[in-house]
């Protein structure tokens, strides 16, 4: 098994099992960020107080709506961007080292690489996944209301009829990926693609951060004669490298959800998000959000559910950072005691 593949598979499943962990929090966010009413229009509300009101008006499950497109997607694009890292890092260390020989370098991958290794790596994980996160932000997004079950005769005002409010059918992975078709066809797929690959800036600046402060703590580490590090430790840096990362790319996040997210096609023009100068007018323009949220929420609007989304990505990105860090080192141990066992086998006695 490639080193490549190792990294991918404990990727996703270490991305998997943090999207467990943390998805509540990530749909309180989504809703947040989605939020289109301007700050003085009502009480601004704190992630737990928003997640109590979610399970009092629409149940326990909605906190979970769209989570098992979100696996699948977290699986696919934890999967995606480890494999691909690891293919781009291997030719970037090759380089290194063929410099190194050449007497232009030290040998190592400089921060600049990294981040660009990062970068191409998640530029294909977005045109890979976009698909699967548009379905998820609009399942996250959906409401769960009443309908109102309405008599189909005539009523004298003198009838006491008393009107019932029904169940509304369930809001799933089918009934996104219609409404999303329905909308734009197949492009409404790719929806928010052009701020998600500006945002790849995310995970490269995540990466570059997290490599860098690795390798500083290997560094020292070895100056002692140990260069090990522990979980913890790799939990912490994870940590510390998702919230540098998060910090200075949240607006973009608050645009790509924007754009993601169920269009209002009539009603008032501010939460329309049109760009008439593509060639498909129907599509909501990345540059028509930016320019109506400036206008209608200043500032403020792209800053919508940052503390949660600080809370919600930092642990999930801690967790994702220890967990496959373990299972790369599991996984490696394993194979390398097979092939240990094999040569004993094939020893001649």
């Amino acid at each position: 098994m490639s080193d490549a593949l190792i990294n991918g598979l404990s990727g996703a499943g270490g991305g998997i099992i943090a999207q467990l962990i943390t998805y509540p929090l990530q749909t309180v966010n989504t809703r947040q960020q989605t939020d289109r009413d301007p700050k003085k229009a009502k009480r601004k509300l704190g992630t737990i107080e928003q997640m109590c009101q979610v399970v009092k008006n629409e149940g326990w499950e909605r906190l979970y709506g769209g989570l098992t497109p979100s696996l699948v997607g977290t699986a696919a694009s934890q999967g995606v961007y480890y494999y691909f890292y690891q293919i781009f890092r291997d030719k970037a260390e090759a380089t290194a080292r063929y410099r190194l020989k050449k007497g232009t370098g030290d040998g190592t991958v400089g921060m600049f690489s990294s981040l660009v290794v990062a970068a191409i790596s998640g530029c294909v994980n977005v045109l890979l996944t976009n698909p699967i996160w548009v379905v998820v932000t609009r399942m996250q997004t959906h409401k769960k209301g009443l309908i109102e079950d309405k008599p189909t005769h005539n009523i004298s005002s003198d009838d006491s009829v008393q009107i019932a409010a029904i169940e509304p059918p369930p809001y799933g992975t089918t009934n996104a990926v219609q409404e999303v078709y329905g909308e734009a066809g197949i492009r409404g797929f790719w929806k928010g693609v052009f701020p998600t690959l500006i945002m790849v800036s995310n995970p490269s600046i995540q990466f570059m951060l997290y490599e860098t402060l690795l390798k500083k703590l290997k560094a020292r580490r070895a100056e002692k004669g140990n260069t090990g590090v522990t979980a913890l430790e790799v939990f912490l840096l994870g940590a510390v490298a998702k919230l540098g990362a998060t910090v200075m790319t949240y607006p973009l996040l608050v645009v790509k959800s924007r754009l993601q997210a169920k269009q209002v096609t009539g009603g008032d023009k501010q939460h329309q998000y049109k760009d008439k100068q593509f060639v498909y007018a129907s599509d909501a323009g990345t540059l028509d959000a930016i320019l109506k949220m400036i206008r209608y929420e200043g500032l403020y609007g792209f800053y919508k559910g940052m503390s949660t989304k600080i809370v919600q990505s930092v642990l999930a990105a801690a967790v994702l950072f220890m967990i496959k860090e373990e299972l790369v080192k599991w996984a490696r141990l394993l194979l390398t005691s097979n092939v240990v066992s094999i040569n004993k086998v094939k020893k001649p006695p």
